[in-house]
């Protein structure tokens, strides 16, 4: 019997070794990876990022703000894109108002009819946000259950592996058809690597997102943006790029 429980527990700690090689991974229908984006220079397609749509139990309208203002950030540093704003654009218009008015003191450099349009619209839901995905101790897949209780007992390693996702849609503003598609995954378990950086700068987690700074969710939510990035840039037909 003791001979049995030894080779079941060497067989749980073999299992569970091999489960903790994949640190991160992600994914734009399950090919894709977070390998930075190379640089670019050329000319930029005009886009607008709408307010994300969020499905996900665990996430709220200030993360879907959030995760707005980190997708239009990074869009602006992979330097492919010219991004319009929209949720600023009644104070844009009140200033242009006043300077119009000729109430204000001014140099009369705010002119009116000048606001350029977008192109192309990125609708986004944010239908998964799993801060502890695994939750637990480690075990095989990094669950509960019989496995994981008795490896956590026995090594007291914990997997927290966050993960999230967003169903994406690029529209043409002008015709209001879906160019195209896809769900993109961003998963981790820690927080190493260079995924922290990139297209992000120096700038941080957005509205709503400091709680996760530093862990596992953080990298997930910087995956699924980079992911996010490389998908539009892909699959926008070249006769946007005019700008």
């Amino acid at each position: 019997m003791r001979r049995l429980i030894f080779v079941f527990l060497a067989l749980l700690l073999g299992l569970a070794g091999c489960a903790s090689l994949s640190k991160h991974s992600a994914s734009v229908d399950n090919t894709a990876t977070a390998a930075p984006l190379p640089p670019y220079s050329g000319p930029k397609a005009r886009i607008a990022v709408a307010d994300f749509d969020v499905k996900a139990a665990k996430a709220t309208r200030e993360i879907g703000s959030g995760l707005r203002e980190m997708l239009m950030t990074a869009l602006i540093n992979s330097n492919r894109f010219s991004v319009v704003e929209r949720q600023a654009l009644g104070a844009v218009i009140q200033e242009q108002e006043l300077s119009a008015s000729g109430v204000a003191q001014g140099d009369g450099g705010t002119q009116r009819g000048k606001i350029k349009t977008a192109d192309l619209m990125i609708t986004a839901a944010v239908t998964e946000f799993e801060p502890e995905a695994s939750g637990g101790a480690a075990g095989v897949g990094g669950g509960g259950g019989v496995g994981s209780g008795i490896l956590g007992g026995i090594l007291g390693v914990a997997l927290n592996k966050a993960h999230m996702a967003l169903e994406i849609r690029i529209v043409d503003t002008s015709t209001s058809e879906i160019l195209a598609a896809t769900r993109l995954q961003g998963q981790a378990s820690d927080v190493s690597g260079a995924i922290m950086g990139g297209v992000f700068g120096r700038h941080g987690l957005g509205t709503g997102l400091s709680a996760y700074a530093n862990t596992p969710m953080e990298k997930a939510i910087r995956i699924c943006i980079i992911e996010a990035i490389r998908y539009v840039s892909q699959v926008t037909p070249a006769n946007y790029y005019k700008y």
